[in-house]
């Protein structure tokens, strides 16, 4: 008898052995502003959050050739990827015109369907810092805390959501490094520069000023543990030397983001498989492992393929790579390894 409520108990958790997951939502996009000016319709407005929220949201998941493939997208199409909006807050500015936030959410499996149809991979971001040393280059000499106008004004506009800049405090050790090996700079070892932040995504960036028509920004990077060097230019565009520097580091930060997007993508055409063993301990452990499974965005589905008295063998559909599923898990304090090639999934 008590086999037979197990049996039942876990259909009920498991909805008949096929659980659609995760609560939370990439797709949704908050405090949209728009402002009302004069006697504009309500309607109208809403058309004009739903458009800027679609921009943002796309601009933060996709890579640069992917927005390209979304450029002929009519208003229409945008306004059907729509779940629900809402209106957050709404303010009077001192010319009595209304300053209104909206939220949007956009549906999962439409966006899904658009992103399978156009043939485009998004990204989702879990290490959003960045540990960063930006060096400058002029006149031959190198500069890395002192003088360095890049050093002193990386983070005085916080025009990036996506990535936290966390710039390296001066130390002795860093400046010895950087001095041994300035004739050729992108030679250093990062785990070297980086030691005491060595394990998470790393970037040193150099910037060579030649006062000339277009200057050359060179970065070295490990972003997932994987080294990636890169270069790229900026013209200057008769622009003076600080609106021509501020340029430098906001194209600087576009690079690296959409270098990050490119090691954080999800092919939602190829959904993985895990086959995971669960020891039944009490009801709750299965309950609670429920839960926190719903918790985790790229867990697409959890599937019971069979169980006994004493274990419970799953199959998780994701999507992404293993190594971002087994960080979220332990997000969720769950712990995932692999025992004598069988994956053994538990609660912390």
């Amino acid at each position: 008898m008590k086999y037979y409520k197990l049996i039942l108990f876990i259909l009920i958790v498991f909805l008949k052995t096929g659980n659609v997951l995760s609560n939370s939502n990439i797709f949704n996009v908050n405090n949209i502003e728009i402002e009302k000016k004069g006697k504009t319709l309500n309607d109208t407005l809403a058309n004009q959050a739903i458009k800027k929220g679609f921009d943002e949201l796309i601009d933060k998941i996709l890579l640069k050739k992917d927005l390209k493939k979304l450029e002929e997208l009519k208003f229409s199409e945008i306004k059907e990827l729509v779940n629900y909006y809402q209106v957050s807050n709404t303010l009077n500015d001192k010319n009595d015109n209304r300053k209104i936030n909206y939220n949007i959410s956009f549906d999962k499996d439409k966006m899904y369907n658009l992103f399978y149809k156009k043939n485009i991979s998004y990204s989702e971001i879990n290490k959003k810092e960045l540990f960063i040393l930006p060096v400058l280059k002029k006149n031959n000499k190198i500069y890395i805390f002192n003088q360095n106008y890049f050093y002193d004004s990386w983070n005085e506009e916080n025009d990036n959501q996506l990535i936290e800049f966390i710039l390296l405090q001066e130390n002795i050790e860093i400046i010895q490094n950087i001095n041994e090996y300035k004739d050729n700079l992108l030679s250093i070892t990062l785990k070297d520069l980086f030691q005491e932040y060595y394990g998470n995504n790393l970037a040193l960036i150099l910037i060579e000023i030649e006062e000339s028509k277009e200057e050359k920004i060179y970065f070295k990077t490990e972003i997932l543990g994987k080294n990636i060097v890169r270069n790229f230019s900026v013209k200057r565009l008769n622009l003076n030397n600080n609106k021509f520097y501020k340029k430098i580091i906001i194209e600087t930060k576009k690079e690296i983001t959409n270098l990050i997007k490119s090691r954080n993508l999800i092919d939602i055409r190829a959904p993985s498989f895990l086959n995971t063993v669960l020891k039944i301990d009490n009801k709750n452990n299965l309950i609670e492992l429920n839960s926190r499974l719903k918790k985790i965005y790229l867990i697409d589905e959890v599937y019971v393929q069979t169980f006994n008295k004493e274990f419970i063998f799953l199959k998780i559909k994701f999507l992404g790579k293993l190594d971002n599923i087994i960080n979220q898990l332990q997000n969720e304090k769950i712990t995932l390894k692999l025992i004598d090639d069988e994956w053994i999934i538990k609660i912390n």
